[in-house]
């Protein structure tokens, strides 16, 4: 069950905490927003997801790493925004009016990640879950929780705790925070 969303100029709150469901067989459900970057599509634990917007400039920090797009002003909150197509190695995204920003919550901070669009939130059990292929991937494997098929495509998941370098992340929220 997926429900098709957009995610033009507007503001995509997160609601409280869902309770845990499990499916007809008794595995437990998880529930991902999907995004592509570069005609690829990727999902992120809904559970982290704490609003989406439509892209806005963003101030670049000097010697930061390429893929730190820069820190954005969000009602008062200064968060980092990570370029994913850059972090994935395709070069810089060159953004445009239908890019978005998803706001994420990870070790008690937020930060944004910046993709080409949403696609929709999509809800799997246990047993849908993939192991990664050890195969020659575009993104690194250390960075995949899993696979999924949704409809007739394949959904890569995202770990968002191993997504970016500790010391990267760290150093990155410690920057947006001095900006404030």
């Amino acid at each position: 069950m997926s429900s098709e969303f957009e995610a033009k100029n507007q503001v995509v709150p997160a609601g409280p905490a869902l309770p845990e469901s499990v499916d007809a067989n008794g595995d437990k459900l998880h529930q991902f927003i999907t995004f592509s970057v570069e005609n690829e599509e990727y999902g992120v634990d809904i559970l982290a997801v704490r609003e989406i917007i439509a892209w806005s400039e963003v101030t670049r920090l000097p010697n930061t790493r390429d893929y730190v797009r820069g820190v954005l002003n969000l009602r008062g909150s200064i968060l980092p925004v990570f370029d994913l197509r850059c972090r994935f190695g395709m070069g810089l995204t060159e953004v445009s009016k239908t890019h978005v920003i998803i706001v994420l919550f990870v070790e008690g901070k937020l930060i944004g990640i910046l993709a080409d669009s949403v696609s929709q939130i999509l809800l799997v059990s246990d047993s849908d879950f993939r192991s990664v292929p050890d195969v020659n991937l575009i993104v690194d494997q250390e960075y995949l929780a899993g696979l999924v098929s949704a409809d007739e495509r394949m959904v890569a998941i995202l770990d968002i705790d191993h997504l970016f370098e500790p010391a990267v992340l760290r150093q990155s929220i410690a920057d947006a925070e001095a900006h404030t």
